[in-house]
């Protein structure tokens, strides 16, 4: 890291406590709840809650390592730093295309997510590539709002962001319980599920604890890097809590038939208030996505000036390309998530606890922990790419570029 950067980087004006949490809140809840619903359905619900519950904890556990390394290192401004100070040049390369891509890929989601709630609205009223289109285009003008250096600007649209999702599956779940399309048909244990169809449901979930990637940058932005970790359980609780609310109540009373989005489990009025309703929700955290690669663009090949927003369009091109909306969160999850909520964050204390691995029991204990988070990452990349792969051999993903719909409603036309 050179000179320039790291005085670029101790002058940058920084935000409070407040409004970083804010943007956290929004990168954490929002659009992986929407798949829940159907994981539950597809693995059971005792499984579907477990899962959803232990990969809660260790996400905020590693969560918890990311600050604690950003407190003993505090010139981290992202991943792509920890692998340049671990692993040299190409570590932080490696890092960096990353780091660069699953961004890409959650703001593809979006987009993705943004032609489907039209889809909805409208009853398909326009080829779905020309929502795609308007949906970049929105979220490419708010992004403007990003390019001072720090998210305060985006930090208020993340209040709005933050209501929004919560309001509409609120919406969704309370139409979904006064219509009972099929309640009480559920599963405790999905019987005789075959390993290749269970995983996708897992990486959905998975993506529900996606915001690791951005929590470097989040952390910059405060004031002391150290209320980090306060921030942090205060997001992962409300997270964890809201999760396991909302999938529960609307499997329980939409029953194995549940859309994905499960928004689109209402009757065909409530499916367009609530898709309405989330379309802050769709455009706002892709903005934040682009935020924290505008920053770190900014830092290490524009600093100085507001060249940062060529990887919008991109975008557009994975939307197209994958238009299913659980194929494209499970190939997320399996490529990026694994590593940057899961995998990464134990590699950073092994690294700040170099030569103290075994110098206690607690320590020996703490680094079994580490090794079996890494490779649990690991393993979820693995086996999560599996899945993703066999669907797209057979076609599940539909059509790239398609002017066809891109949902299917589970209650009404």
């Amino acid at each position: 890291m050179g000179q320039t950067e790291i005085l670029e980087m101790k002058q940058a004006p920084k935000s409070t406590t407040r409004p970083a949490s804010g943007v956290m809140i929004a990168e954490t809840i929002s659009l992986g709840v929407l798949a829940l619903p159907q994981a539950l359905a597809a693995l059971g619900f005792v499984p579907g809650i477990l899962l959803i519950l232990v990969l809660g904890i260790i996400a905020t556990y590693t969560g918890y390592l990311i600050g604690q390394f950003k407190i003993a290192y505090p010139l981290m401004q992202s991943f792509a730093d920890c692998g340049e100070l671990i692993a040299g040049p190409i570590g932080r390369e490696v890092i960096v295309f990353a780091q660069v891509l699953i961004l890409v890929f959650i703001m593809a989601a979006h987009v993705l997510s943004f032609a489907i709630a039209l889809n909805a609205m409208t009853g398909h009223a326009t080829c779905t590539v020309v929502f795609s289109a308007v949906g970049l285009i929105m979220s490419f003008l708010l992004s403007l709002l990003s390019l001072p250096r720090t998210l305060k600007n985006v930090s208020y649209f993340s209040i709005f962001s933050c209501l929004s999702v919560v309001i509409a599956v609120l919406v969704a779940m309370i139409g979904i319980a006064i219509q009972k399309p099929d309640m009480g048909h559920i599963l405790a244990v999905r019987p005789n599920t075959p390993l290749i169809k269970g995983l996708g449901p897992v990486m959905n979930i998975i993506l529900a604890y996606a915001g690791h990637v951005a929590f470097f940058t989040f952390a910059s932005e405060l004031k002391d890097s150290r209320d980090f970790p306060k921030a942090l359980a205060f997001i992962q609780i409300l997270a964890v809590s809201f999760y396991l609310i909302i999938a529960s109540v609307i499997y329980y009373y939409a029953g194995p038939l549940v859309a994905s989005p499960a928004l689109g489990s209402g009757s065909p009025l409530v499916r367009k208030i609530a898709f309405g309703i989330t379309l802050p929700t769709i455009i706002i955290v892709g903005v934040i996505n682009k935020s924290v690669i505008c920053k770190y663009i900014y830092f290490r090949v524009w600093s100085g000036t507001n060249v940062v927003h060529q990887n919008s369009f991109r975008t557009w091109a994975i939307a197209g390309a994958v238009p299913n909306f659980n194929l494209l969160l499970g190939l997320i999850a399996a490529l990026f998530c694994s590593w940057f909520s899961y995998g990464l964050p134990p590699v950073l204390w092994l690294y700040q606890n170099k030569g103290r691995w075994f110098e206690t029991k607690s320590k020996v204990a703490l680094t079994i922990l580490n090794i079996g988070t890494f490779l649990l990452g690991a393993a979820i990349c693995v086996m999560g790419m599996w899945p993703s792969g066999w669907e797209l051999a057979r076609g599940a993903a539909g059509k790239p570029f398609s002017c066809a719909g891109n949902w299917r409603p589970s209650v009404g036309t």
